[in-house]
């Protein structure tokens, strides 16, 4: 059993990132922080836009510079900073110590090379095994994570797979070497709902025999509530709000968390009763070039006040690790009906 102070397996501290674009600077990433101990999940939502991927390819080291770069903040794992590493340390722990499931295998796996040789790279780069166990540790790999014949499918390209198998394919490349986190960003993109579950289920099985750490990335209020732990929730390059799964979805304090989780239909509810109106969040995610002085969600909030404009909310505590970053936590003006 985890212990309460149990030191976290990753400590994302302060990580400020900004991008270099033709019209002037954008912070894609502001100030986020939180941390993960060692067989957790933590889910961030959010819509397209928010940060989340950005958080994902900060954390892997993987921000393309330029035009991107990390002005700020520190990275742990396993109480090493990851930003003050060397090159050749960073590339060493991607893949071995921390590993990541892309949105896309498609983009993700080489063409040119069977899914076996690709998985096998993975063994022969980290691990050092020879081209014949490296293959055979290649088809296990595929056998653990529900291929079948993993023998003939490692022979396979990845055009020669459906999207559901090629997504197998990126879990085993990532748990090849018993990473301490997995990042799984949108794992089940263009997927039909059989495969997501099925996909869900196999990670959740996998971190249940390995301890491993999991940050799942989605937008999908429904998956946070069946994988997650923790919640943070992601607007316009800054977390808005986290805390334990129960504590966001039962009672949400910010006012663009509580949008998301009325996007979600109410299927549970008697056939024979009217269903509620879906919740619908005005406007759009702001240009992170163009956000002005307040709370980034001032502009589609129904319940925002005038400091909401001119000052950025900090974090109010709302429950034991639960925060947000709301004034109307302070002043109590909010008003749901």
């Amino acid at each position: 059993m985890l212990q309460p102070n149990e030191a976290p397996v990753l400590e994302v501290d302060d990580i400020d990132v900004e991008f270099l674009t033709s019209t002037g600077v954008a912070r894609v990433l502001n100030k986020v922080s939180f941390s993960l101990q060692k067989g957790k999940t933590l889910g961030i939502v959010g819509e397209s836009g928010s940060g989340k991927s950005m958080t994902a390819l900060a954390i892997m080291g993987l921000v393309p510079q330029p035009p991107g770069r990390v002005v700020g903040g520190r990275i742990l794992l396993d109480g090493e900073d990851l930003l003050c590493a060397s090159v050749d340390r960073v590339r060493q722990m991607r893949g071995d110590d921390i590993s990541m499931i892309f949105q896309e295998p498609m983009t993700s796996l080489n063409p040119v090379f069977t899914v076996g040789e690709q998985i096998a790279e993975v063994f022969r780069y980290h691990r050092k095994t020879n081209k014949i166990e490296a293959m055979e540790q290649a088809v296990e790999m595929l056998r653990a994570v529900g291929i079948s014949n993993p023998n003939k499918r490692s022979k396979n390209y990845p055009h020669e797979l459906s999207g559901g198998m090629r997504q197998r394919v990126m879990i085993a490349m990532a748990l090849s070497c018993n990473p301490k986190v997995l990042i799984a960003d949108e794992p089940t993109t263009a997927l039909d709902v059989t495969v997501q579950a099925q996909i869900f289920d196999l990670i959740e099985d996998l971190q249940k025999e390995t301890e491993t750490t999991v940050i799942l990335i989605t937008h999908d209020m429904g998956v946070i509530a069946e994988m997650a732990h923790r919640v943070a929730v992601m607007y316009a390059g800054r977390i808005v709000e986290e805390g334990s799964v129960d504590q966001i979805l039962s009672a949400p304090s910010h006012p663009y968390t509580v949008g998301l989780i009325g996007c979600v239909p109410q299927l549970d509810l008697d056939p024979t009763e009217e269903r509620p109106p879906l919740v619908e969040i005005r406007g759009i995610v702001p240009s992170l070039i163009e956000l002005g002085v307040g709370c980034a969600f001032a502009p589609r909030c129904d319940h925002a006040i005038d400091k909401c404009r001119t000052a950025i909310p900090p974090y109010f505590e709302v429950g034991s690790n639960h925060r947000s970053a709301c004034w109307l936590l302070e002043t109590g003006d909010r008003n749901d009906d």
